[in-house]
């Protein structure tokens, strides 16, 4: 069967990936009422098209941070993407790179900063940050990145703890013993099961459970490079981060892995461009899986729109290979939305052309 879309690639990759891996990838929280809504938030979208708009071309590139890029598309921060297919991380980053996208390469990555810089020495990457016990060692990571090239620090601070993950806890959940967290050595490099999760008891030794605004400060204070805040859900947070000087905001729920019952990101989207989008980048992620829900988000005012799942989906059939055309097919759905719909850039699709579900119910 032709793979068409990112469904066919989830479908495909269920029946790749070990089970230990896939129930990592692709699982929420608690009783994944909020993995839900990340997909159900946007079928209550709906699309107002324009039609006679003209022109038989449309421009999908936008700027951010002072770099262009060829779409508003980008890839998010995933862990140990080795699980998926041997060369991981790297495969990943350079899918992003030949499409001139933005890719983000995760703390707990099983590919180190250097050996993905050195894979894709002049495309654009950003920096996932954790915070860890050993500031000294959280403080080195980012001067790793400076170092090699990232452009971008993306602090998540949704994630003092991991959250309610049955299915790595059902699994005993433990990194396959022939990888390891290439960012560090000694003791942080491995994730083994004690009894439990292995990344939960992991998360729990490592990471600081007191994380607080002061370390957002502190990160600010000493790294040259814009930092992004992940995790954000509510305007009093975004108000809060916007002060403090982060130059954008990551809406999302951490791909509905922290706690359930929280909103999906583009339900959340709305209040945090209301009070902050003026004066930071807006990105989100959660549930992207098709180019309409790209075009609802930017409608809603995110900048840009990223995904971790499907490309783990594109690496785990096909590799580099698979991860491009995931891309591609985003881009060509995207692309066929906004002809459709009205729209000759990104700068066209503004809020009027999203509408919630319950507009129509009124008239």
């Amino acid at each position: 069967m032709a793979l068409v879309s990112v469904r066919d690639y989830e479908q495909r990759a269920h029946e790749i990936i070990p089970r230990n891996a896939l129930d990592y990838y692709r699982s929420g929280a608690g009783d994944e009422l909020s993995l839900q809504l990340n997909r159900t938030g946007f079928d209550r979208l709906r699309i107002r098209p324009r039609m006679l708009q003209g022109g038989s071309v449309r421009d999908l590139s936008c700027t951010v941070f002072g770099e262009r890029f060829s779409m508003p598309i980008g890839i998010s921060p995933t862990a140990m993407q080795r699980m998926a297919h041997p060369e991981g991380e790297v495969a990943n980053a350079r899918a992003a790179a030949s499409r001139k996208v933005a890719f983000t390469l995760s703390t707990i990555s099983t590919s180190s900063i250097e050996e993905v810089a050195n894979a894709t020495p002049d495309a654009p990457k950003w920096f996932q940050l954790y915070i860890y016990r050993d500031r000294q060692l959280t403080e080195g990571l980012v001067r790793r990145a400076e170092m090699a090239g990232y452009r971008a620090i993306v602090l998540t601070v949704d994630a003092p703890l991991f959250g309610l993950r049955r299915a790595d806890m059902r699994n005993k959940f433990s990194l396959p013993p022939h990888l390891t967290m290439a960012n560090f050595v000694g003791k942080a490099s491995s994730i083994r099961s004690q009894g439990g999760s292995g990344i939960n008891e992991y998360i729990a030794e490592q990471l600081d459970p007191t994380l607080s605004w002061e370390d957002v400060k502190w990160l600010i204070g000493f790294t040259k490079l814009p930092v992004i805040v992940k995790g954000i859900l509510t305007r009093e947070d975004a108000i809060i981060a916007a002060n403090l000087g982060v130059q954008g905001i990551f809406v999302s729920n951490h791909g509905a892995r922290q706690l359930d019952s929280v909103p999906a990101s583009i339900e959340a989207l709305p209040e945090i461009v209301e009070a902050v989008g003026a004066r930071v980048e807006i990105f989100l992620d959660g549930g992207i899986t098709q180019g309409t829900d790209v075009f609802k988000a930017l409608a809603l005012g995110a900048r840009m729109v990223f995904f971790g799942r499907p490309a783990l989906w594109g690496l785990a059939v096909n590799g580099q290979a698979g991860v491009e055309h995931v891309l591609d097919v985003l881009r060509n759905e995207l692309d066929l939305t906004m002809a459709l719909a009205g729209c000759k850039t990104i700068a066209d699709i503004t809020k009027e052309y999203v509408v919630h579900e319950s507009y129509y119910a009124k008239l």
